[in-house]
């Protein structure tokens, strides 16, 4: 979507999609014509807020070209699986990843063709890496509790800016010894990062189509290195994150476009899972002026990691009746609508 919504009526891209696939030409035409994130024509705009998204995004874009850097002329050094690999998660934990896992790249973890930047648009995906990092890194609790105002893109531009960050210190600390690495970030991604993310086990695929983590829900941002040091894959998590989803239905409930499904999963290409309105979604992004992120709030995984929520967390990873429980316990206790106006005082 994000990718299609760049796309200009004068661009060689525009005709090639459009030709191929014309069904969707006259949604994504009316999307163009919206406003869009941080315009001024936005209910939620902030001068301020919005010079410092754009500002994060432009930055992401400009260093987006550098993720493959330079081939190593390091030959590759013998490393021990295991301890490379729990090397590679302290790093990570260390420049600023609060959760990281290791998987092997499979080839539904990538895209199939690139399509987001001008210069590569329709080159078919190649990578040969066979492990990917996925790593993740927290939004701030009351930045979101903003949802869907001004202060959520402000947070989810500089957490982008993080994991960016985080994925080419550590494409470059693998290079060092030896080894091809590629980091995968905002802009040019050649990996679906939820998906790489759910089996390194950092947690599941919820309602939202986003990963669930059991610490933050989807309040976070996900990076992904590939690489071909060998590493030593972690396993999936069956926290009962999906289950609870099943039950819970706060986001669908809350979503003011009505993106996200109710019910159970659907039978999507063959395989059993929610799937949001992408259309509807972006749509409403474009209307309101921010990433709105009123899913994210309402989630009750979102909660801050205390001690009374981890025990909550706890009960839901072992009860069934908890998982069936809490999501009314949550609407009591917070609020069927979370929203706070909790904005830094830099954000007039």
């Amino acid at each position: 979507m994000f990718s299609r919504a760049s796309y200009r009526e004068e661009e060689v891209r525009y005709a090639d999609y459009y030709r191929r696939t014309p069904e969707k030409q006259p949604i994504d035409d009316f999307i163009r014509s919206l406003p869009g994130l941080c315009s001024p024509l936005t209910p939620t705009y902030n001068p301020i807020a919005a010079a410092v998204t754009e500002g994060n995004f432009q930055y992401l874009y400009d260093i987006s070209r550098y993720v493959e850097g330079a081939k190593t002329s390091v030959t590759p050094m013998t490393v021990d699986p295991s301890e490379i690999s729990s090397m590679i998660k302290e790093i990570s934990k260390y420049f600023g990843a609060v959760l990281v896992g290791i998987t092997e790249l499979q080839p539904y973890h990538l895209y199939t063709h690139r399509g987001r930047r001008p210069e590569s648009y329709g080159t078919e995906v190649q990578l040969s890496h066979k492990y990917a990092i996925a790593f993740a890194v927290e939004m701030d609790y009351e930045m979101v509790k903003n949802a869907p105002k001004a202060p959520t893109v402000v947070e989810s531009s500089q957490q982008y800016i993080i994991a960016a960050t985080i994925g080419m210190q550590l494409s470059y600390f693998i290079r060092q010894y030896g080894f091809e690495a590629r980091n995968h970030m905002d802009g040019n991604y050649l990996v679906v990062a939820p998906l790489v993310a759910a089996d390194a086990g950092l947690g599941e695929i919820g309602r939202m189509e986003i990963l669930m983590t059991e610490r933050f829900g989807p309040r976070v941002r996900l990076g992904v290195v590939t690489t071909d040091m060998p590493l030593q894959p972690d396993k999936p998590l069956s926290l009962g994150l999906e289950q609870f989803c099943l039950y819970c239905e706060k986001c669908s409930r809350e979503c003011p476009s009505k993106s996200i499904p109710h019910g159970p999963k659907s039978n999507i290409n063959g395989v059993a899972r929610w799937q949001i309105n992408q259309e509807t979604c972006y749509t409403y992004w474009s209307k309101i002026g921010t990433d709105c992120a009123v899913c994210m709030n309402s989630c009750p995984y979102s909660k801050p990691d205390t001690p009374i929520h981890k025990l909550v967390r706890f009960s839901l990873r072992q009860s069934q009746i908890s998982r069936r429980l809490f999501p009314l316990l949550d609407d009591y206790l917070y609020g069927k609508k979370p929203y706070k106006n909790l904005k830094p005082k830099w954000i007039k």
